[in-house]
């Protein structure tokens, strides 16, 4: 976490306040004389879900734009001005950069809406769900895009009343993007930025995480499914 806000203060002018939210009991110091910007700490006293921890700090949130960060991003460029640059256009409401691992291999966080269809071919083909779109194309329009970065103007962050939090873990990027389109808003992926996600895969072998995920996925297959938006670009 300080290194990300060490890179947030040596790359980013444009940030008023970082908010940061221990779901667990830790003991980092963030202090707030470090860094140009106001280090606001949460401290839960039981552990949250993502959406609720979210749902949480946006309630401390005073600025245009809401922006929802994992700790094990990285960047090594100003990350926000290009996103930003994006909202001209007022029926966006979320953006997203170009995500790479530590490889500097593009993550496949841009992907279609997940169906029975689409998780079978995933299954017994490998097809992972990564959204297609021509190589050259700078702005692409994915159904959903992955929550470790997540740029939202906060009006729109409010009018779709954050995420869910019916959804404890998994699924609640894909679900607040599906109710996006609905609203008539568009998410965009933009190229031009790019940040790197060092991913720890490890937990996803833990049953607790298994049972997660395939009760998100059936919460939203019965709160969507057959209901898709049509999507307008």
């Amino acid at each position: 976490m300080i290194q990300l806000l060490d890179r947030l203060a040596k790359y980013s002018t444009s940030i008023k306040k970082v908010i940061v939210t221990h779901n667990i009991t830790e003991s980092i110091y963030c202090p707030n004389n470090k860094f140009p910007f106001e280090v606001f700490e949460i401290q839960n006293k039981t552990p949250k879900g993502f959406a609720s921890n979210h749902n949480q700090a946006f309630g401390f949130c005073d600025s245009d734009f809401f922006c929802v960060m994992n700790p094990d991003i990285d960047i090594i460029s100003e990350p926000f001005q290009g996103l930003k640059d994006c909202f001209q256009d007022r029926s966006v409401a979320i953006v997203a950069p170009l995500i790479k691992n530590t490889k500097g291999q593009v993550e496949d966080t841009a992907r279609y809406f997940p169906t029975p269809f689409g998780l079978a071919k995933k299954l017994l083909l490998n097809q992972n769900g990564a959204f297609h779109a021509d190589s050259k194309e700078v702005i692409i329009y994915p159904d959903w895009l992955g929550g470790m970065f997540l740029l939202f103007e906060s009006k729109k962050y409010k009018n779709l009343n954050g995420f869910d939090e019916s959804y404890h873990l998994y699924y609640e990027d894909v679900d607040i993007c599906l109710r996006a389109w609905k609203h008539g808003f568009k998410v965009i992926l933009c190229k031009h930025n790019e940040v790197y996600h060092d991913a720890r895969r490890s937990s996803h072998s833990d049953l607790i995480y298994m049972k997660w995920h395939l009760t998100s996925l059936l919460r939203f297959f019965i709160k969507h499914f057959w209901r898709f938006p049509n999507k307008v670009i």
